[in-house]
Parts: C-alpha cells; structure tokens; sequence
C-alpha cells in the first residue's frame, strides 16, 4: 500500500511516473479529485487519466493541474557521462 512507501520528488523519465507522484501527492495531502478538479477547473477524468500515465494528456492542462497541487516542473540538462555529452560539432549540425 501507499502508506508504506514514503513519497519521492525528483526525476521524473516517463509520464507513468509523473502520474503515480501526482496521486501519491494528491493522497498525501488528502486531496480528492473532485477537489483538484474543483480547484483547477479540470474534468475529473483528465485528472484521472493523466495520474495513470496518459501518454496523450494535454500539456497545458498537466502544467494546471500541477500548479493546483503545489508542484511545479523544473527544467535542466539531463546528467551525462563526458563521452555521452554532445560536442560543439554536433551542436553546428543541429542547428
């Protein structure tokens, strides 16, 4: 259950992972989905829906619902070993 796994931020690969952090922050803090949806005028079937992985869900809407819950996205360079990282030649051809 739940309750025995304490909750963990940080990185986050997969949108199945987004959505069991989301639930288990919900129910953390006691929170229904009808209050979410409430909240942040968003359909409780969105809600649901994207706690369960929605690969398709709405960027707008997942950035809304998570502002409702107190979360917020913190965008950085993924960690790369120095031979994995991308060299200035690459960075010309991409651009």
């Amino acid at each position: 259950m739940m309750a025995n796994n304490p909750l963990e931020y940080g990185v986050i690969r997969t949108t199945r992972e987004l959505g069991n952090l989301v639930r288990a922050h919900r129910k953390k803090h006691q929170l229904t989905l009808e209050t979410i949806s409430g909240l942040g005028n968003l359909s409780t079937r969105f809600l649901s829906e994207f706690e369960r992985g929605k690969e398709t869900a709405e960027l707008g809407k997942v950035l809304k619902a998570l502002r409702t819950l107190g979360l917020e996205v913190i965008i950085q360079p993924r960690r790369m070993s120095p031979s994995r990282l991308p060299s200035p030649r690459d960075e010309k051809n991409n651009a």
